[in-house]
Order: structure tokens, then sequence, then C-alpha cells
């Protein structure tokens, strides 16, 4: 009698040993983790494909993220940016290589005697240079190189009457508050190829220097201009 209680105790023991536990195990932990991975890859994906779709469909000449957030000017200011990539490319000034609609050749130009203020005309007038006209191309390309594939391209944009969204190479993400102007520094001599490289020798304009504040704090030390923030800063 004496032995009952204790295997009685010792089947209760060994059936709850068996019994599968109920706690979040392992497995479990794995499954969670990877649910959020796939939720959060989702999102990053989602807002990149948005924020691609939203610059190739803002694109006008010149357009670019401080000229697109100047377009549409809130009573009040706000961090929020158009997706969270946009975000962390503008926190860490990381600025990609754009995909130009037309792969518009600076080499050939330059070399028939176009000069860079002939088509950026803004460099001399304001802060802006400025990207000349579908119609302004056309009035050349009406009658030169029509068998062209880029030329086509072209046409094919002013026969619908729109303008090629062509994308910025340079610009400065307007959280730095920078307000550069070319007139100033066209007019005091500082020539195109200081900043841009020589385009002479390139076809499609790509981003041959950094523009950052090192860049042109040293230009403007090098050269006696002042360095005071508000210069450049507003």
């Amino acid at each position: 009698m004496s032995q009952e209680p204790e295997k009685h105790a010792r089947s209760s023991w060994e059936e709850e040993r068996e019994r599968p536990s109920s706690g979040f195990g392992s497995k479990g932990l794995l499954v969670a983790l990877t649910a959020v991975g796939v939720v959060v890859a989702v999102a990053l994906w989602v807002n990149a494909a948005r924020g691609i779709t939203d610059s190739a469909n803002t694109g006008r000449a010149g357009n670019g993220p401080e000229a697109a957030a100047n377009s549409q000017v809130a009573p009040y200011f706000t961090t929020a940016r158009k997706s969270f990539l946009d975000g962390v490319r503008e926190y860490f000034n990381i600025q990609g290589t754009p995909t130009q609609p037309i792969q518009f050749n600076h080499k050939i130009h330059i070399q028939n005697g176009l000069q860079c203020e002939f088509c950026h005309t803004g460099v001399t007038q304001g802060p802006d240079a400025g990207i000349p006209s579908v119609s302004f191309c056309m009035t050349c390309h009406q009658a030169i190189a029509t068998d062209r594939p880029e030329i086509k391209k072209l046409a094919g944009y002013a026969a619908k009457g729109q303008e090629p969204p062509w994308q910025p190479v340079f610009w400065f993400y307007p959280e730095v508050h920078v307000h550069f102007r070319h007139s100033p520094h066209i007019k005091n001599g500082i020539t195109c190829d200081q900043c841009h490289g020589d385009m002479s020798q390139r076809t499609v304009a790509v981003k041959s220097k950094d523009i950052n504040m090192n860049f042109c704090l040293s230009c403007h030390k090098a050269k006696a201009v002042s360095v005071d923030c508000v210069i450049c800063h507003y």
C-alpha cells in the first residue's frame, strides 16, 4: 500500500515530461523573427518603389529634391520624407547615379562649338543653371541626326508636348539649408569644369566631384572669399 502513492507520483511526472511544451520555444522565436524580417523588407521595398515612382512622375528640367520640396510649400515645417529610404539617404547624404531619359552626349555638342552657357543659360542669370526645353533642342534636331535613336526619343517627347524628365546630377538636400547660386560664381571667373569636371570629355553627365562643405570651404579659402555661414546657408 505504501508504494502506490510513489508509483502514482512517478507516473504523473513522466506524463508531464512527455507532454509537449506550451511555451514559446526556439522554433517559435525563429518563426516570429522571420515574420518581422519579412514585414520590414516588404515595407522597405514598397517605400523604395514609391520613392522611385514619385521622382519619375515629378521630374522636369532642373528638378531635384530641393526644387521638389520648394514647389510644395506647407504653412509649417515638417521633417517628413517621401519614404523611409529617402530619409536614410538624406541623413547620410547619399546621392545615387541618376538614369536619364535620353543619353545626352556633351562631348559631341562641345566639339561642335556649343558652350555650356548656350544651353544652360541660367548660369549667368540666377541660381539655377537651367536645362533647355525640348523645343529649344528640336530647333537643331529637326534636321540634325534625326535617324539616331536618342534623337528619336527627343522627337517623341516633342511630338507629345512633353519635357524629358531629366534627373539632377548635382544637388543639395533641403536638410542642409544651402542656397547655392551659379551666377555669382560665373561672374567671378569660376569655370564650369571646376565643379562639374571636364564635360568636353564626357558623354552623359555624371558626378565627378563630391560637392560638399569641405569642397566649398576649401575653394572659398583659397580664393580669399568669405566663409561666413550666412554666405551659403539660410
